[in-house]
């Protein structure tokens, strides 16, 4: 279940609260004439079925946000009550699998800024994966893989493709131009750092490395896992399952194949760091390209459940 609070002027209370009480998903209303003092107007609370937030979000709009009102949207952790059970029988779908669009795009857009944060996460992420390369550690490569923040820029740029966004869309792809050469350029600078102090280890040097070589060398699979990553990615993010996101970050080697680039510039493998860029460049290419069609799908199935509706009820 979600609450929806809406701040809308007081004209626009009545539609609003027909469009409320003609959905079957709705668990439960509040109305409170005047409660909203910055905008000026009424607020109106809702419990809803999940799989109906995003079809009422949208009819709510012209009677909220078109006038200069808002509309807030918040998980429930728990909820109780016969209503309750009624509204999630009634509403169409299973919860589980509807997508909040605004929702999607608040949290990718969260994801996908330029910061701080962000760079630290990838710098840290790729370095962690290149200490696993130069100790052939398949479990820092993996800790290397789930630290890494590049999946919420790319969910955002398939987002803006799919929504016909431009503008936005250079948003999500600002952080990965700047966030990957940065990390790649500072784990060569700590790569050469350790050559120079206490020198890296013999099994790298003499590319003993039975564990992490594939890293450098891309084939079919890295596509083939790459695109189902992407599909189950965007999945997780919709459905508001992180823990299957986790999964996502240790099936693709985005960061180890920065870290690789940047470990043997360094060390004058300018094959072994053209295989990595390479790797790189296909399952960012191949992630992006599976988040695209899968939110295509979506939004599809989406329209069709919709006009279903509609024709019900005419």
């Amino acid at each position: 279940m979600l609450h929806l609070a809406l701040v809308l002027p007081s004209e626009r209370s009545r539609p609003a609260l027909e469009e409320l009480r003609a959905h079957e998903g709705v668990a439960s209303l509040l109305h409170l004439p005047g409660a909203a003092v910055d905008p000026q107007g009424d607020v109106i609370e809702a419990d809803v079925a999940r799989e109906s937030a995003d079809e009422l979000i949208d009819r709510l709009r012209r009677h909220c946000t078109a006038l200069g009102g808002t509309i807030t949207v918040t998980e429930i952790a728990a909820a109780i009550g016969d209503r309750i059970e009624q509204a999630e029988r009634a509403a169409p779908g299973e919860g589980v699998d509807a997508v909040l669009w605004d929702q999607l795009a608040e949290r990718t857009g969260e994801d996908a800024r330029l910061s701080a944060t962000f760079v630290v996460f990838l710098i840290a992420a790729t370095l962690i994966s290149a200490v696993g390369i130069l100790t052939d550690s398949d479990v820092l490569v993996v800790g290397g893989m789930v630290l890494g923040p590049e999946f919420g820029p790319l969910a955002f740029i398939a987002l803006s493709i799919v929504r016909r966004e431009p503008r936005r869309l250079l948003r999500g792809v600002v952080p990965l131009l700047v966030g990957f050469p940065v990390a790649i350029a500072v784990t060569a600078g700590v790569v050469a750092a350790i050559g120079a102090t206490t020198g890296l280890p013999a099994g790298y040097l003499d590319g003993n490395r039975p564990l992490t070589s594939f890293i450098s060398n891309p084939d079919q699979f890295s596509v083939v896992v790459a695109l189902i990553a992407g599909v189950a990615g965007v999945v997780s993010l919709t459905s508001s399952r992180s823990g299957a996101l986790v999964g996502v970050f240790i099936s693709v080697t985005t960061i180890p194949a920065a870290a690789n680039i940047g470990a043997a510039l360094v060390t004058g493998r300018l094959d072994e760091a053209g295989g990595a860029a390479v790797q790189l460049g296909v399952n960012v290419g191949c992630l992006l390209v599976a988040a695209v069609v899968t939110l295509v799908v979506q939004r599809t199935a989406r329209r069709r459940r919709q006009e279903r509706r509609a024709a019900r009820r005419r």
